[in-house]
């Protein structure tokens, strides 16, 4: 099973706006369309079986509308999807609903995502303005322990110089919430591989391979799968700064990987995690 951990699609009325806002913040160029159909017309030439899509509220008034959104694709049927994209077929969509700590109604979305079997929560600290290691927080991750997964974005020291999330932030989660099911995206932390190699690979997290492998040094990248357990590393794309196919290409070239460890980084360690 081939399945992309980490996707964003946007409404179609602020899909271009949201790529254009994800080109400057992190001055990396794309062709990829933001809308919906353009997503699964990506992920179908790459033959995903599945993925993950994922939408972050920057605002707290944005966090209804945003998981509304997740909502009503989670309530529709892949022949639904489907014909409304006008593609003869689409693969399976895992929507991940979001939160921010600034609503006042942020546990009734949650509970509105759990009423609807929605299996995780994606939460970018820098778009969102949210420091990991706020203890504010605490409420939130109790409330998630051991039901949803927790996709956060980690990383970014050139554009944000708060560091609102690193490694050494994940793992403190980790060590005080041990029952949270946390993915680090950019392969535990985009800019902040070393650290990775320190204190997040080897412990308890996931880390998916989204926007990590074209900007990582390779030795660094070695020292991450050689240490951390490869039954927790999962395949990302972060389309649409990057494309499935684009990312399946660099992952194939990790010529340090065997057949069996591919097998289980592009689809079967999400299979399991996702319970799909």
């Amino acid at each position: 099973m081939l399945i992309d951990c980490h996707t964003h699609a946007f409404a179609d009325k602020i899909a271009d706006r949201a790529v254009e806002q994800l080109i400057n913040y992190y001055s990396i160029p794309t062709s990829h369309g933001g809308q919906l159909a353009d997503l699964l017309q990506a992920a179908n030439q790459a033959d995903l079986d599945a993925l993950i899509l994922l939408v972050a509220a920057t605002k707290p008034e944005q966090l209804k509308p945003a998981n509304d959104y997740i909502l009503d694709l989670a309530g529709k049927t892949p022949a639904e999807i489907a014909a409304a994209v006008k593609l003869p077929k689409v693969p399976k969509i895992i929507p991940f609903g979001t939160f921010h700590p600034d609503s006042p109604d942020w546990i009734t979305e949650i509970s509105r995502l759990r009423a609807a079997g929605i299996k995780g929560i994606k939460l970018h600290p820098e778009f969102q303005g949210i420091d990991l290691a706020d203890p504010a927080l605490n409420p939130f991750w109790e409330e998630v322990a051991g039901e949803f997964i927790i996709m956060i974005h980690v990383g970014d020291p050139q554009v944000s110089p708060a560091n609102m999330s690193t490694p050494t932030k994940v793992a403190a989660i980790i060590k005080n919430f041990p029952q949270i099911q946390i993915i680090a995206a950019h392969l535990g932390g985009y800019q902040f591989w070393e650290e990775v190699v320190e204190v997040l690979a080897g412990t308890d997290v996931y880390l998916d391979t989204s926007s990590a492998l074209s900007y990582i040094d390779p030795e660094l990248c070695k020292a991450i799968f050689k240490k951390h357990d490869l039954e927790k590393i999962l395949f990302g794309s972060d389309y649409p700064l990057r494309s499935p196919l684009e990312e399946l290409q660099l992952l194939d070239s990790l010529a340090w990987l065997t057949a069996s460890e591919r097998e289980l980084i592009y689809g079967a360690n999400c299979k399991r995690l996702l319970k799909i």
